[in-house]
């Protein structure tokens, strides 16, 4: 598979992960351990289809501040988007575990916009490929 079709195929992902976020607003119906986790899962899809558009091997990791290290490392400054790792520990820990009762609720407006954010970095990366 082509780096870019590969690329693609994540991004698409990730779309529906933001579009399941959208529908996530309500805390007492949408836990923030499962808001967190879909917040996660699309910038790791996004991160690895940037990471993808370059060229590169993404390793198989949900470590959000290593995908952002190998972009940083290309030459490329997402630090705009630092912020997403702190949801590293809904890809996996608080998968299976709850959040502790003095866990501060999650900004889901806040969550939500950064990783809008990113998919709007990553699908002008597209054009800019598709424009070379």
């Amino acid at each position: 598979m082509s780096d870019a079709k590969c690329a693609r195929l994540l991004m698409e992902a990730s779309k529906r992960d933001v579009e399941a976020l959208r529908g996530m607003g309500d805390a007492s119906v949408f836990a923030d351990e499962i808001f967190g986790f879909h917040v996660q899962q699309a910038a790791e899809k996004l991160l690895k289809a940037w990471i993808a558009l370059l060229g590169e091997t993404y390793p198989l990791t949900h470590d959000l501040e290593l995908l952002f290290n190998l972009l940083q490392k290309r030459g490329v400054d997402a630090s705009d988007f630092a912020g997403l790792n702190e949801y590293t520990p809904y890809a996996v820990q608080f998968r299976y575990e709850a959040l502790g009762l003095d866990a501060k609720p999650l900004d889901r407006q806040a969550g939500l916009t950064l990783v809008e954010s990113l998919l709007t970095q990553v699908q002008l990366q597209f054009g800019r490929e598709e424009g070379a």
